[in-house]
């Protein structure tokens, strides 16, 4: 039986319970007006409130609301995770439930995967109503930093609403805090058609923002894993094998040097610091040589690194 929809709306949440009501009846009003077959993936990302109460009664009026729900917070990255799994659509598209994102967007999105052959098309919220020192300026910082070091010409890697060709959502993996470079997964899985469209940007009705600087700090640190990952994570030894070698052969080169001098009388073996410093690079290409052969043993095969606890789920 084909279960295919014209589109999935995946929507992570935390603590969002006051906003869902009208995200789903502005969500509702324009699949209605479009006349789009369409299911909405509320994943629940181990809300203290009431979120969960809701997504029950939106399934119970609407069946196409469909939901999960974790049994405590993991992050945004784990729920789109879940929900890129359970999405049955051609277009998937997501947003986050804070009513800042608006779901007008979501038919030209979906047309531009669709109908102009993008495989992802990422938001860009060009006039922001965020704080200006808090989130603005880090975010635009952020951009440029992730633009420079993965080629890809996106203003606003981390707008929460994009759209995908389902192909893409089924064929990388999201985890950690990796949701702000999607984009750059998607890339170095071979899904090269990345475009964007300016979207608009709303001011927060309820709630309060679940951005913080540890985010921030964490996001360049995940960039950092992400594109090591990327060119190096089926062979790691590539990378630790070629520094430690060449710091072994420097401290090795270092070390005949020193041993020539010394037969030579012109120094005293232990009493030249560079004696010491050519040990200690030989160590350190040894030490180097030997992370990369580990690591290339153990790449990427952990088991448990997606696996979440669910709770409770609506299909």
């Amino acid at each position: 039986m084909d279960n295919t929809k014209d589109i999935s709306i995946v929507v992570p949440l935390f603590n969002e319970d006051e906003s869902l009501p009208h995200l789903a009846e502005w969500i509702d009003r324009v699949m209605e007006e479009h006349h789009f077959d369409y299911e909405v993936i509320m994943v629940d990302d181990g809300s203290k409130d009431t979120s969960w109460q809701v997504i029950e009664e939106l399934h119970a009026k609407n069946p196409r609301y469909r939901g999960v729900k974790f049994r405590r917070n993991y992050g945004k990255s784990a729920a789109l995770n879940v929900g890129f799994a359970h999405a049955q659509g051609d277009v998937v598209i997501t947003m986050d439930a804070d009513l800042q994102d608006s779901p007008d967007e979501v038919p030209d999105l979906y047309h531009m995967v669709k109908d102009e052959g993008y495989d992802l098309v990422s938001g860009w919220k060009k006039v922001r109503y965020d704080s200006k020192i808090a989130k603005n300026i880090p975010s635009k910082f952020f951009n440029w930093t992730t633009r420079k070091m993965s080629g890809i010409n996106l203003h606003d890697f981390n707008c929460g609403l994009k759209a995908y060709r389902r192909d893409v959502v089924k064929s990388i993996e999201v985890y950690g805090e990796m949701h702000r470079y999607i984009p750059v997964i998607a890339k170095w899985a071979g899904f090269t058609r990345i475009g964007e469209k300016v979207v608009q940007h709303r001011k927060r009705q309820y709630g309060v923002t679940k951005f913080g600087l540890n985010r921030f700090v964490n996001g360049y640190l995940d960039l950092m894993s992400i594109m090591f990952i990327s060119r190096f994570g089926k062979q790691p030894m590539h990378f630790f094998g070629l520094i430690g070698s060449l710091s072994f052969l420097l401290g090795f080169v270092s070390f005949v040097v020193v041993c020539v001098k010394k037969f030579c009388g012109l120094m005293a073996l232990t009493n030249s610091v560079w004696f010491f410093v050519s040990l200690f690079f030989m160590m350190l290409g040894a030490l180097l040589f030997l992370t990369g052969f580990i690591s290339e043993l153990i790449c990427r095969n952990s088991a448990t690194r997606n696996v979440y606890l669910i709770e409770k789920e609506l299909d």
